[in-house]
């Protein structure tokens, strides 16, 4: 079994995570900060909370710096975790984990927000997170904020609500969703298994 973390920000309850990652066989810690040595194979940053709080709780509580404590273990980023990838949120003033470049912006005005429901996912190339999920799979989304890379490079998969969003990206050992695989039913959990086979590599 695999061993991996779900960093909590103090904004709500990740239960469904943890029980989601459980039941493809995840060992899951929740942990609030980086103060002990990594001894984990993966870490998830959760879907809930916003961007000031939760970046803030990540630099203020913790002896160990993100990207020391992280090194090359992959990470999986949720929704705002993803968000948090980037350099910068007009969600927030602070400055995001800066490991792909590019914003964070708010979703059009046309919209409804926060935009809520399932949405299909067009795959624009082969991922690791995307492997045996099917072109046009249906993912469940809750947001408020879409990302914005400077590179589509890094974008593996995007939905089309009038405008194309970034649905899922990818850069090096760091993996993102704007969707809740937990809330995704079958294309979830395979993604979920996909992140836990990059963590036992």
């Amino acid at each position: 079994m695999v061993s991996v973390a779900i960093f909590d920000y103090g904004a709500g309850n990740i239960f469904s995570l943890k029980n989601s990652l459980e039941k493809v066989g995840a060992i899951v810690d929740v942990i609030t900060n980086f103060n002990d040595k990594n001894t984990y194979s993966g870490l998830l940053l959760p879907g809930v909370g916003n961007f000031d709080p939760a970046m803030n709780s990540i630099r203020d509580f913790s002896k160990i710096q993100f990207q020391e404590y992280v090194g090359n273990m992959p990470v999986l980023g949720i929704c705002l975790g993803m968000e948090m990838f980037f350099e910068k949120s007009e969600e927030g003033k602070e400055k995001g984990l800066n490991v792909i470049d590019g914003e964070v912006i708010v979703l059009p005005s046309s919209m409804k927000v926060p935009h809520m429901g399932w949405n299909n996912l067009e795959i624009k190339k082969p991922g690791k997170i995307l492997e045996g999920v099917e072109n046009n799979s249906w993912a469940y989304f809750v947001h408020s904020y879409r990302v914005k890379p400077d590179s589509n490079d890094v974008i593996t998969a995007e939905s089309d609500y009038g405008i194309k969003v970034p649905a899922v990206v990818e850069h090096d050992n760091f993996f993102g969703t704007q969707f809740h695989p937990e809330k995704s039913s079958t294309v979830g959990k395979i993604m979920l298994e996909n992140f836990l086979k990059e963590c036992r590599q």
